[in-house]
């Protein structure tokens, strides 16, 4: 690559109208030291020094994708609570439209709460549901994604398994964006994972891929592409992109190509596959082959494992990898 094509490639991201529809979350990061045991129970005593909330799951993807100049459609659902006002809050200051949101009473926002002393993380707390939506809750949200999806150049279908991406849902948004030619993209979770029959791009991670299939994966490339394979033969999407941690990703769209993870230097992976799945729905709506795709996602994703706790990709960051790296 050219800088002038890298400088054209991100001045079109610019021009890309996302839809992220799926799990929404909030990460929130409580940061302190370890310098005791508790008297009362054999555990750590951490002190507290700082606290940060974050958006994750979805919301994550949206940023990510919204941090490239894209605009990002963020379909999803939270509680009435006071984390919905913690929700809408972040996405305000981060330029999200927030109006997408359906507000489910029966439910909790979902939030993940983790604790780290010296960025090591001692546990985290979880609030969330894992029921599916019920009927007039999907209906709503499916009636927002119909009004905006004449504009959109890609969909990306977060899925934590926290109930919002119902077999129903799958389907109805699947059919939509085939009738509009409009590419599917989704990151999937191991409950529902044969739901997205279709789609134009399916991302498991290593070991996902190998629970699903019920086999065992030793991350070696063979492995992986026979993995592959098989996957395709239950599930009809047009291509795969395996994320494989210190191997990097595969993909597999008729032909096979592997792709060495960059060495940068690792904080943290959190929050690094929504990166990939935003990036590459960037670069699918942008008219980018898969593989060049997959190349800048994983620049991407090497970027954000920079940095502790799920943060999106910083534009500067990721053009001087790609200067580094694809030229």
């Amino acid at each position: 690559m050219t800088t002038d094509f890298i400088e054209q490639l991100f001045q079109s991201f610019r021009k890309q109208h996302i839809a992220v529809i799926g799990d929404v979350m909030i990460d929130k990061y409580i940061f302190g030291h370890v310098s005791r045991i508790s008297p009362e129970y054999p555990v750590p005593v951490v002190d507290v020094t700082h606290e940060s909330s974050r958006l994750g799951g979805a919301a994550n993807v949206a940023l990510n994708i919204h941090a490239l100049g894209a605009e990002a459609l963020l379909f999803g659902v939270t509680g009435s609570d006071q984390g919905r006002d913690i929700m809408l809050q972040l996405m305000q200051e981060q330029g999200l439209e927030a109006g997408l949101l359906i507000a489910d009473p029966s439910r909790p926002t979902t939030c993940k709460t983790r604790i780290l002393s010296q960025n090591h993380h001692i546990t985290r707390v979880d609030y969330e549901s894992r029921q599916p939506l019920d009927s007039a809750t999907e209906a709503k949200l499916l009636d927002k994604f119909i009004e905006a999806a004449g504009s959109l150049g890609a969909v990306v279908m977060e899925d934590y398994n926290k109930g919002v991406l119902t077999e129903s849902l799958i389907a109805s948004v699947t059919g939509i964006c085939r009738d509009r030619g409009i590419p599917v993209l989704v990151d999937p979770k191991l409950k529902g994972f044969f739901s997205y029959q279709g789609c134009s791009v399916f991302k498991p991670n290593l070991s996902e891929l190998a629970a699903s299939l019920g086999i065992v994966l030793h991350n070696v490339d063979q492995e992986v592409e026979a993995a592959c394979l098989l996957l395709g033969e239950r599930l009809k999407a047009e291509s795969f992109v395996v994320t494989r941690s210190e191997k990097g990703m595969t993909i597999y769209d008729g032909s096979f190509t592997h792709i060495p993870a960059t060495s940068l230097e690792v904080a943290d992976v959190s929050g690094a596959g929504d990166t990939v799945i935003g990036m590459l729905a960037l670069g699918t709506a942008a008219g980018l082959d898969l593989v060049t795709s997959t190349r800048i996602a994983n620049l991407a994703a090497a970027t954000v494992c920079q940095e502790v706790g799920a943060v999106p990709v910083r534009p500067d960051r990721l053009f001087r990898a790609c200067l580094e790296y694809l030229r």
